[in-house]
């Protein structure tokens, strides 16, 4: 594993637990890379890996390293991600997969490439993997909610409500390509993508940084990217979507929430609240109908199989812990069936990324119509 920091810290945890949860082979935790000598040595201590090493390029060489999981900022995927392919490792890309379209190009050929030798490239957007948001999934496929015309997602937190926050590689554009819109709303849209079946072809949006200045090392730095965001979005099956993402909510500590409307239903969810889905079903009379809380805790619901009795509810990590199963059960069945592989992919994390680069542009445009280029279909 690359990096450990937030992410890397999410991930060994997910590691750990997978085989414990799962019926998958146990992982072994080999080695874990990072810049600083010191830091990565007490990462590798106290996240429970067996060795700890300053050079990735020397680490995908390895013989006994078989999956290569990338948890570093977006500016050093594409080097990493393409190298461990080039290697014959299986990878897992955190999102959002690149900094822009040219690094996301390159990636996608990387591993269209590997996917032809057997490999797996995975793209980490780990909130498909909340029970309950996988459930929402499966109650659009079975036809609950018709025909999905509209959708709203938010993801709204607050951790840089205070203006003497310091600065971080977050909010300089060279590091981390985007601010809230690369970080969050790629979380937003892909749900609306991924639960709605349809891909966005044309976008409307506005960028704002609103603290503009935030205290540096050496005094105060500018902020280069966004803090906020704000999108519509033109899907290719006719519904339509509106996005809001911040930094800045107030009060909002990690609130995804998705909206979904149909011709025979709709159904909310909200990541305070993650094992809560509540769907309405609007085929019965109109005296009958209302909201109805889910409680995504039955052994009947998505992963909920491998976990704790019901009513006992999961936590944010365990997302992580699903998604390293699927991963583990994608690169199985590759090695021994013709089976698709894992879902997202690198080519979702292009397409995703032709969104934002859309956004951008929009912005720039006076919040311009700006159609997706180059529109992958899913």
């Amino acid at each position: 594993m690359i990096g450990y920091a937030f992410m890397g810290r999410a991930h060994s945890q997910a590691w750990r637990t997978v085989a414990a949860a799962f019926d998958v082979p146990q992982v072994a935790r080999r080695v874990i890379v990072g810049r600083d000598e010191s830091a990565v040595a007490e990462a590798a201590r106290r996240l429970d890996w067996e060795e700890h090493s300053t050079d990735w390029r020397a680490v995908i060489d390895r013989e006994d390293v078989d999956v290569v999981d990338i948890c570093t900022p977006g500016f050093l995927h594409a080097e990493i991600a393409i190298a461990a392919l080039e290697a014959g490792k299986h990878v897992l890309c955190e999102k959002p997969l690149a900094n822009d379209a040219a690094e996301a190009e390159a990636m996608v050929a990387a591993a269209d490439a590997a996917q032809r030798r057997g490999q797996i490239a995975a793209l980490g957007f780990t909130y498909r993997r909340v029970p309950a948001l996988a459930l929402a999934k499966r109650y659009v496929q079975e036809g609950k909610l018709g025909t999905v015309r509209q959708a709203k997602a938010a993801y709204l937190q607050d951790w840089l409500v205070d203006e003497e926050a310091p600065m971080s590689w977050r909010l300089r554009q060279e590091t981390a390509g985007s601010g809230a819109l690369g970080d969050i709303a790629s979380h937003a849209i892909d749900q609306v993508q991924h639960l709605t079946g349809q891909s966005v072809t044309a976008v409307r949006g506005r960028l704002a940084t609103i603290v503009p200045e935030r205290p540096g090392q050496d005094g105060p730095e500018a902020v280069t990217v966004d803090d906020a965001a704000w999108a519509t979005l033109e899907l290719d099956g006719g519904a339509l979507a509106s996005v809001e993402v911040s930094r800045m909510a107030t009060g909002a500590k990690n609130r995804l929430t998705v909206e979904l409307f149909g011709t025979r239903g709709a159904l909310r969810f909200d990541l305070e609240n993650p094992n809560e889905l509540w769907f309405l079903d609007a085929t019965r009379p109109v005296a009958e109908q209302g909201f109805t809380r889910v409680l995504v805790t039955e052994p009947e619901h998505p992963y909920l199989e491998a976990w704790w009795p019901q009513g006992h509810v999961l936590g944010w990590e365990n997302a992580f812990s699903n998604q390293a199963r699927d991963l583990l059960v994608a690169i199985r069945d590759r090695e021994t069936t013709d089976a698709p592989g894992y879902s997202p992919d690198f080519a979702d994390g292009l397409a995703l990324q032709r969104v934002l680069d859309a956004i951008i542009a929009s912005d720039a445009a006076d919040g311009a119509t700006v159609a997706v280029t180059d529109h992958l279909h899913r």
